[in-house]
């Protein structure tokens, strides 16, 4: 997409990400969404009324529950099962179907898990984590797909750095970059963070994204190798006077915009700070630095599907052997069926080149 010197000043295409919509209008939103967070997630969009609460931080990447339902296996409710083994949609669909037809179903999804892992005839503690990994992350590959055509130009099977580039800030000569746009610096710092975190995507540095590494650049909090680039972006982000630490004052305005006549702070502020001391600065030195921040914004989590992979595997398992048949899983199929594995639907007839 070409963008005229006029187009360039008014409009900034963004790379698609679970935090910001596709495209922000004007230089001076533009400028805000860089301070708050361009690909982290915004911070305080004004002052809250003064009995509100503390605002949640949307540059915490907080693990979704596989289901909000109750897990309550003993009286007969496996709706939880359901949607960490199927997804909640598909549980959803499920629900709708008799009971031949469910089994039937879940056959072909059980198929699908040993085929995907080994094939060796059996479901694996690891095969059946994997699937319901997979399930949980349907979004995310969703908003994969949906950006893959935009910015795969040449129809290759890989989005390149210069597709990605040219089809977020526009075509330039080099040398030319942004010498029609009046915030040209703020333009510059786009492009050079966009190219850093392509780059650490780029895990076999061809500057040629697959799937799975544009996965990575579009979405990095749900990748371990990408851990650096989010901590990094959000010390960038937070960090106003530049000494590479995330001061109280600085995280406090991340959350927090007092009012000009410098009124009293909400309590809520006053218990952030304290948070700050007592549970974000890890080693007391007065501020947060890359670890801490990486505590702070990816804190650790249960390994989720795993121990829902435990759970389903200890409940089916008949013969003691730590493994599945297709005749156990489909003997315990009331557990199963509706559960996060099971997310039938369009999931079997997609490519699944992700896994």
């Amino acid at each position: 997409m070409f963008l005229s010197p006029k187009q360039k000043r008014c409009w900034v295409p963004i790379p698609q990400s679970p935090f910001l919509p596709r495209c922000v209008w004007g230089m001076t939103w533009l400028w805000s969404l860089l301070l708050l967070g361009l690909s982290l997630g915004k911070g305080a969009w004004g002052k809250p009324p003064p009995d509100a609460g503390a605002p949640h931080s949307s540059r915490v990447h907080q693990q979704a529950l596989l289901s909000e339902a109750k897990h309550d296996d003993a009286h007969g409710d496996f709706q939880f099962d359901h949607e960490a083994f199927l997804g909640r949609e598909a549980a959803r669909e499920f629900d709708q179907l008799s009971p031949a037809e469910s089994k039937e179903r879940l056959g072909r999804i059980v198929d699908r898990m040993d085929r995907d892992g080994d094939g060796d005839g059996w479901v694996s503690l690891e095969e059946l984590r994997a699937w319901i990994a997979h399930t949980q992350q349907r979004h995310i590959r969703d908003s994969v797909a949906s950006a893959w055509d935009t910015y795969d130009t040449d129809r290759d099977g890989r989005v390149g750095w210069g597709e990605l580039r040219n089809i977020t800030y526009g075509h330039y000569q080099p040398g030319e970059e942004f010498s029609d746009v009046e915030d040209a610096d703020t333009y510059k710092k786009l492009l050079a963070r966009d190219e850093r975190r392509f780059r650490a995507a780029d895990q076999d540095g061809d500057l040629q994204a697959t799937r799975e590494e544009f996965t990575a650049f579009l979405h990095p909090e749900e990748f371990p190798h990408m851990r650096d680039i989010v901590i990094a972006e959000t010390l960038e982000d937070l960090d106003r006077n530049g000494d590479g630490y995330v001061q109280v004052d600085e995280y406090i305005a991340d959350l927090y915009s007092p009012e000009p006549d410098g009124g009293e702070e909400p309590a809520w502020v006053q218990t952030e700070r304290q948070q700050f001391r007592d549970f974000r600065d890890l080693n007391g030195d007065g501020h947060l630095d890359g670890s801490e921040v990486g505590h702070w914004v990816l804190p650790p989590a249960q390994d989720q599907p795993l121990v829902e992979a435990n759970h389903l595997l200890q409940e089916s398992d008949t013969d003691k052997d730590g493994r599945l048949s297709k005749q156990e899983i489909l003997g315990n199929w009331n557990m199963f069926v509706g559960s996060q594995a099971t997310n039938y639907g369009e999931d079997l007839t997609r490519h699944h080149d992700e896994l």
